[in-house]
């Protein structure tokens, strides 16, 4: 769903999100930036088992070192406002090239926000996904769990 931030880093979530929103977590959630090019916007209850994960990762691996720093380190608590906006960090907004015109994505327990041109790439990668599959499956690099996907 096509956004803008202000010209202080608010964006509204929309209408049909906040009383759900208010519902689930009093208007609390997580900011956090996506190892790809976007920011992830939890409710803080969806957060906290994820973070604890995270935690738990081992320390000495290098991969797992480099998914704390990003998922973790970036991690900001944010609140609705009185008129359903959340104040995005700048240094998340710089990180995640975020400008005005951003995209908000409901990926199940969580959102996606986008700047609106990664968006667009994104999406348009992503619509290759038939060629990619059967790519995979001639590869023998499909996920088990793919395997007997169906719509």
């Amino acid at each position: 769903m096509p956004l803008s931030l202000d010209g202080k880093g608010r964006l509204a979530i929309p209408s049909k999100y906040r009383d759900t929103l208010m519902e689930r977590c009093g208007g609390r959630l997580v900011v956090t930036l996506d190892p790809g090019r976007c920011m992830l916007l939890y409710p803080l209850p969806e957060w906290e088992p994820i973070e604890r994960r995270i935690n738990d990762l081992p320390s000495f691996h290098p991969l797992s070192r480099q998914l704390k720093l990003i998922l973790v380190g970036s991690a900001t608590d944010v609140e609705l406002d009185g008129s359903g906006r959340i104040l995005v960090p700048a240094p998340l907004r710089e990180k995640a090239r975020m400008d005005k015109d951003v995209v908000l994505v409901g990926q199940g327990q969580k959102f996606e926000i986008w700047n609106e041109a990664d968006w667009q790439a994104a999406y348009n990668a992503a619509t290759d996904f038939t060629t990619a599959l059967e790519e995979a499956r001639h590869k023998g690099d499909l996920p088990d769990e793919l395997k007997d996907f169906a719509l």
